[in-house]
């Protein structure tokens, strides 16, 4: 049984390994267009949005899905931006320190979602630039998905 705190090395390593070299819209479309393809795949009900800083590059609305899945990914992208760090992260350092992110961040949960799903663009030597974030599944499996889709992306040709 893993802990919180494996949990929470398992997600920063995942942030250390998951860096680009550059990233730019045909990049955005790349990437969102593979998730698009392991959602459809996997017949999955999820949005799927993709930001360098306030624009927004690539998004995705799959069948069976909602104005509330973009809500959602709006509010998770607002925690990545904010800390520089996952969504799912976040949210984890909190729920390890026995308390939650609604309650104790003192940031109103109507605009931001320490919940799974976005997870930071960062560029090697830059730092995070934008979000890529899926929204649709319980937590950990919008969060896992977003990481296979990098570590797909990221894989050497």
């Amino acid at each position: 049984m893993t802990t919180a705190a494996d949990d929470i090395t398992t997600l920063e390593s995942q942030e250390h390994r998951l860096v680009l070299d550059h990233f730019d819209n045909d990049d955005a479309w790349a990437l969102g267009s593979l998730l698009t393809d392991l959602a459809r795949e996997r017949n999955l009900a999820v949005t799927i949005s993709i930001r360098r800083g306030a624009q927004r590059l690539f998004h995705c609305a799959l069948p069976g899905t909602s104005a509330d899945n973009d809500a959602w990914l709006d509010r998770k992208c607002r925690v990545v931006e904010r800390y520089g760090e996952a969504s799912f992260l976040v949210g984890a350092r909190f729920r390890a320190k026995g308390r939650t992110f609604e309650d104790s961040s003192r940031l109103d949960p109507d605009t931001y979602a320490a919940h799974g799903g976005a997870f930071p663009l960062r560029l090697r030597g830059t730092g995070v630039i934008g979000a890529v974030a899926v929204s649709g599944l319980a937590q950990a499996d919008d969060h896992a998905l977003v990481v296979e889709a990098l570590e797909r992306f990221l894989r050497p040709a």
